[in-house]
């Protein structure tokens, strides 16, 4: 994850941060001896942490965190120069998704709970590569992380990363969408203003389909000029009844959830391999509320019996994730550079006012992304 410090730890293969980089995959070696190509720096540096779940208080200034060192020679030391802030990073802050994370970081349940604090928020980062392990061949200290588009600063860079992975894999790897196919198709984003709203509006769009963007009035004009054809105000009156007067879709990201999944998938083409796709998912609340493999289990059930319930309607059901990959953002930086994406930024904070810019993003009703600049 990108953490909210002057300097972070990547791992090729085993991502700890979103960022910019290549495809190519860098293997672990068998040197354990020397593993870095240049000698580990000794000192401190600045970072935001909490030491306990909870509230926006919990956030804690420390100037004596240590700088990372490269353990495994796949490794790069980064210095970041900028990071955003996403939803799930408030969420996390409260305890979120803790069961997973822990997981992730200890496998075999080693540790004992608690033991991941002092623990730093965060997961998108643009900045220059320090120090590269010895297994890593494509990266140089000196490198913009990680080959970012060259027609973008630190601070829009480091707004597209997990948003556009997130849009990315609903619409292209969970939905079945890509710039081959995407012609011409009837799309609705329900949550269109925020970071993965924005985002999946232009990709759609850069692909040919024609996108209805359901959000609030004052971000209409937002959302018109990244290329929205149609664009449903959800406090002008019921959506439902809005859309009516639509012809059906071919494909729905929904970035809202709760009620939203009762009544639209009734507004999608029936029998025609129409497919809705939702990012709001109980996967990591299943986690937390009951544990590894029973948290895993009822999610299977749950999405399993949904899938099938809608697939007898004639429509297809998926839940989405955020997927790191490197081949999917050398793509996007593609279409960055091409002018057609570009990053969506309501504000922008100094490194010293973190909490202030994690209570913006807790209000909602984003219109793009957040973003700390750190150098």
């Amino acid at each position: 994850m990108m953490e909210f410090l002057k300097t972070c730890v990547l791992r090729r293969n085993v991502c700890t941060a979103v960022c910019f980089w290549r495809s190519k995959f860098v293997q672990k070696s068998s040197v354990v001896r020397k593993i870095s190509t240049t000698s580990p720096r000794s000192t401190v540096m600045p970072a935001w942490v909490i030491d306990k779940y909870g509230k926006n208080e919990v956030l804690r200034f420390t100037q004596n965190m240590m700088l990372p060192i490269i353990h495994y020679p796949n490794e790069v030391i980064v210095k970041v120069h900028a990071a955003s802030v996403n939803p799930i990073d408030v969420n996390m802050r409260s305890g979120y998704g803790a069961t997973a994370l822990n997981m992730k970081r200890d496998p075999l349940h080693i540790k004992v709970k608690g033991e991941e604090f002092p623990l730093t928020l965060g997961r998108d980062v643009s900045g220059v590569v320090m120090e590269c392990g010895l297994d890593v061949k494509y990266f140089k200290p000196g490198d913009e992380v990680s080959h970012k588009p060259r027609s973008l600063t630190h601070t829009q860079a480091a707004s597209l990363p997990y948003v556009a992975l997130t849009a990315w894999s609903a619409i292209n790897k969970v939905g079945g969408l890509n710039d081959k196919n995407c012609t011409g198709k009837r799309v609705l984003i329900l949550g269109a203003s925020g970071g993965v709203g924005t985002f999946a509006i232009q990709v759609m769009k850069a692909w040919g389909a024609q996108v209805t963007a359901v959000c609030s009035q004052d971000a209409s004009e937002l959302v018109r000029k990244l290329g929205a054809d149609d664009v449903i105000d959800y406090k002008y009156g019921n959506v439902e009844e809005q859309l009516k007067s639509l012809k059906p879709f071919d494909f729905i990201l929904d970035n809202v959830g709760g009620s939203t999944e009762t009544w639209a998938l009734n507004f999608l083409k029936k029998w025609s391999g129409a497919t809705y796709v939702t990012l709001v998912t109980p996967f990591l609340l299943n986690m937390d509320r009951l544990g590894i493999a029973d948290g895993m289990l009822q999610t299977g059930v749950t999405v399993g019996s949904k899938a099938l319930k809608h697939f007898w309607q004639g429509v297809h059901y998926r839940w989405a994730f955020f997927m790191a990959s490197g081949p999917y953002l050398d793509e996007i930086a593609d279409l960055v550079d091409a002018g057609k994406i570009q990053p969506v930024i309501e504000q922008t904070f100094p490194f010293s006012k973190v909490p202030e810019a994690l209570l913006k993003v807790e209000r909602g009703h984003a219109r793009g992304k957040t973003v700390i600049n750190v150098v």
